[in-house]
């Protein structure tokens, strides 16, 4: 899978958002917000191209502290939400 074109990650007053440019926001109307770790998920996936949950995750152990399993776990539902959202395919 990968990020939609026109859906970017943006600093707005100190929080991570997720925001809708050009054609890509015209039924989107609205922020994301992401924490620290997710935005860093977002940056990886964006740095990826196409991505697997199973990529990110193994970068998510890289980066921090965590198991393999909780990794994927949690990207696998941050991922999730996004999709909800419509900003990946």
């Amino acid at each position: 899978m990968k990020l939609k074109k026109g859906f970017v990650l943006r600093d707005v007053c100190g929080e991570h958002v997720i925001v809708g440019e050009g054609l890509g926001a015209v039924n989107f109307g609205r922020l994301l917000a992401l924490n620290e770790t997710a935005a860093w998920i977002w940056r990886q996936a964006d740095a990826m191209g196409e991505f697997t949950i199973d990529a990110l995750a193994d970068k998510l152990c890289e980066e921090y502290e965590v198991s393999a399993e909780q990794a994927r776990k949690d990207v696998a539902e941050m991922v999730g939400k996004w999709q909800q959202e419509n900003v990946v395919e």
